[in-house]
């Protein structure tokens, strides 16, 4: 039986957990201590028993170097997510062209995925989005520019915001 691989970060926005696949593709992220409650968010034909691994060699690269400051390291880290539908899957890799430090509002993002009145299906995208940091919906704002929701709280999403902006305004 095939396994996915597990491990806990830490970042100054609190522990990042990491499931991804027997490829070392991203399945599932989110500022938790414990990947296994990751599971749920994975879809089910990528679910399979967590192994822990202190390392996952370029995914934990990647994560180290983007908290030490490579904004870009996490774009190309391989992230696999399904879904029933082609727009979710699609706003998903638009997501991943958000560039840090320029944040973009839902009607914004959805105008990106080609559907600029689909603005509740954005949000949606959003949501249901189970690979956290990698595709980077924390970049997504209100229309009038405040946080909005995020999975793992509006702390995390604050941080990681303040992170990259710092970053590419210095």
């Amino acid at each position: 039986m095939s396994t996915n691989d597990s491990t806990v970060i830490d970042t100054p926005a609190g522990p990042l957990g990491i499931v991804a696949g027997p490829h070392g593709a991203v399945r599932a992220a989110g500022f938790t201590a414990d990947p296994a409650t990751l599971l749920p968010l994975v879809h089910p034909s990528l679910r399979a028993p967590l192994r822990h691994r202190a390392d996952l060699g370029p995914v934990t690269a990647a994560v180290r170097s983007y908290l030490d400051g490579d904004l870009t390291a996490i774009d190309a880290v391989p992230v696999e997510q399904r879904t029933g539908g082609a727009f979710l899957a699609h706003a998903w890799e638009v997501l991943r062209e958000v560039k840090p430090g320029e944040p973009v509002t839902y009607t914004g993002f959805a105008g990106l995925a080609g559907r600029p009145l689909a603005v509740r299906a954005a949000a949606a995208a959003c949501a249901r989005n189970a690979a956290a940091l990698f595709i980077p919906c924390h970049r997504v704002l209100r229309t009038d520019g405040t946080l909005g929701g995020y999975r793992w709280g509006l702390d995390v999403k604050k941080w990681l915001l303040g992170h990259e902006r710092r970053l590419t305004t210095s």
